[in-house]
């Protein structure tokens, strides 16, 4: 009987969520200790953390987590990620996940990682977001919009050979409430496309920017607000790129009960706000995206919000290499647990300096997944840039045995 092995060890909350796909894709357990000690009123996990756990439970068969008294200490044992199959928790074949009202992370926190996962998975993936706490727009905390997952993050996955029957719908839109927590959206992830391995990756050529696409969306206010933001940002981007495109998008606020002590059943307005997604795309496939929503205290007029986000693009693309910090890590995870083979990816110098990515480079060593090689990008596209090589582990889907 073979012995197991003995869990990854890690400390603190950072980068947890990354940890915990690393895990349930290679099998590995880990502990994870020192989850925010010193904190006086909220050791421990935080009620997101909880929530992606739960999340974890729900697609997978046969997960098993500790955690401690104090909430510092975690220990998860990953099981067969099992997608949205009948016996593990889906009702026909739909999860529902409900997050909770005191959330302030927006849900493409759960929605990355979720899409990490679902190639992955024996059978197809079908999660539906609802709850109090569900955040469409994007974030303080630093989170991306639904729009630019669906814009910017899914279209990479045609690069592994992934691509059908993969959609997000937004049913309903919501921007962070009081205090940046909850907003009362609703979200629905399809991923039906599972892979014994994702295709090994080359892309070393980011063209030129072609055109720019983009999503202005305004929730429980006034529809001119999208009208300013868009004309706003117009003015930034048409003196780069004339083929710039801003769909506007207007909804009513979601209503999420607030019982009273004269009216039990009484409803209130939540999620109210505007906010701006942006995506740029290559005349190679390569897309850049930027993100900004009005704050939850408010006072920032629209025209600041559209300004501010079209320098953020351009800003991001400035950066170089052919893919931005935001799917950096999707990137070169799915390489990593790709066939064995050398994948190579150019990204720029900020990119691969982003504290995040280095992190993940030392989680997956910690893994088994071997270095990166790093040399300087040569021809007409360099830029400063950097290509990086990556041997995949050749994990794949141990649920599928056929390619």
């Amino acid at each position: 009987m073979a012995t197991p092995q003995p869990p990854v060890r890690f400390t603190t909350h950072r980068n947890l969520v990354y940890r915990l796909v690393l895990a349930t894709l290679t099998g590995r357990a880990v502990h994870i200790s020192q989850i925010r000690p010193s904190s006086a009123s909220n050791p421990g996990l935080a009620p997101h953390e909880i929530s992606f756990l739960r999340l974890l439970e729900a697609i997978t068969n046969g997960s098993q987590m500790e955690i401690s008294y104090t909430g510092t200490i975690l220990v998860y044992k990953p099981g067969l990620i099992t997608g949205s199959a009948q016996g593990s928790g889906a009702v026909n074949g739909v999860i529902r996940h409900e997050i909770p009202a005191n959330c302030s992370r927006g849900v493409s926190y759960f929605l990355l990682p979720l899409c990490l996962l679902a190639p992955f998975s024996k059978a197809p993936v079908n999660v539906l977001f609802t709850g109090p706490g569900v955040i469409t727009s994007s974030t303080p905390t630093g989170d991306m919009s639904v729009d630019s997952v669906r814009t910017a993050i899914l279209p990479l996955f045609n690069q592994f050979g992934i691509f059908n029957n993969i959609e997000l719908r937004v049913l309903k839109r919501s921007n962070p409430g009081p205090n940046g927590r909850g907003g009362g959206g609703e979200v629905q992830l399809v991923f039906g496309h599972q892979v014994r391995l994702p295709k090994t990756l080359h892309l070393l050529n980011p063209g030129r920017i072609k055109r720019i696409r983009g999503v202005a969306y305004a929730t429980g206010v006034a529809g001119s607000n999208n009208s300013r933001m868009i004309e706003t940002a117009r003015g930034v981007l048409n003196q780069l790129v004339p083929d710039t495109y801003i769909f506007s998008d207007v909804s009513s606020a979601p209503l999420m009960s607030a019982p009273e002590k004269n009216n039990p059943s009484a409803k209130k307005k939540t999620g109210l706000g505007f906010g701006l997604s942006l995506v740029a795309e290559s005349s190679t496939g390569c897309l850049f995206c930027a993100d900004l929503a009005s704050p939850p205290s408010g006072g920032t007029p629209p025209e600041d919000i559209g300004k501010q986000c079209a320098y953020q693009l351009l800003e991001t693309v400035s950066k170089g290499g052919c893919v931005p910090p935001a799917s950096a890590p999707i990137m070169v995870t799915l390489m990593a647990m790709g066939s064995e083979d050398v994948g190579r990816l150019q990204l720029g110098r900020e990119v691969i300096a982003d504290e995040n990515l280095i992190q993940l480079a030392r989680d997956l060593t910690k893994f088994g997944a071997p270095g990166w090689g790093i040399r300087d990008a040569s021809g007409e596209n360099e830029n400063g840039d950097v290509v990086i090589s990556v041997v995949g582990r050749g994990i794949g889907n141990v649920g599928r045995k056929i390619a």
